[in-house]
């Protein structure tokens, strides 16, 4: 259900002003918290139409933008074309349902995923198979809220207590978490009233 969701608003996912935003003050707290290298091959994991590898592209030598909606990817690889950037790889692949078998990274990046994510050890086992040693993780997250972030029918996670993930990333071998808000998203509930919704930035390294 969730995935003919991303399918259905992926045309019109740039049009809301609140995902710029977003991105942009992740973008800022990676570029101020981490090395960010020419050198760097970057993965952003759930990259939706790749707004956050698009402010990180001129920083590193090359993003993998993966995600497992058609559709998301299909608008991710017209904005490449559009902007003619020879950095930026629109990938479709579920690594949730798999391993990633291709190449390694540096950082692997993701906002706003692993929420929908049901098995958050496995998906954080395979963030650390693919990346290189001494590479970083950087996951951006709701807090955890009541449920009225996605609303009633949502059943996967309703954000997260950032130590919990911490302490996960610890488990499969990484190091020296920090954590940190990053940004609050105010929407609208169901109840009609606007609503805060925080959301923190998680750094380790491998």
């Amino acid at each position: 259900m969730q995935m003919n969701h991303f399918n259905k608003v992926a045309a019109v996912w740039d049009a809301n002003s609140v995902h710029w935003e977003r991105s942009k003050a992740i973008a800022t707290d990676i570029q101020m918290l981490l090395p960010l290298s020419k050198e760097w091959r970057v993965l952003e994991y759930g990259a939706g139409t790749g707004i956050l590898s698009f402010m990180l592209k001129d920083a590193v030598k090359e993003i993998c933008m993966m995600d497992s909606s058609e559709e998301m990817v299909k608008v991710m690889q017209q904005k490449v074309a559009d902007s003619g950037d020879h950095n930026l790889s629109p990938t479709l692949f579920d690594l949730e349902k798999q391993p990633y078998s291709g190449a390694t990274f540096d950082l692997l990046a993701t906002q706003m995923a692993l929420h929908h994510i049901m098995d958050i050890p496995t998906i954080i086992d395979r963030f650390y198979t693919i990346l290189n040693d001494n590479g970083y993780i950087a996951i951006a997250d709701l807090y955890t809220e009541d449920g009225s972030f996605h609303g009633k029918d949502f059943t996967v996670h309703k954000g997260f207590d950032p130590q919990e993930i911490a302490n996960m990333l610890v488990a499969a071998g990484f190091k020296d978490p920090q954590y940190k808000q990053c940004f609050v998203i105010n929407k609208q509930i169901e109840s009609g009233a606007m609503s805060p919704f925080p959301v923190f930035l998680l750094i380790a390294q491998k």
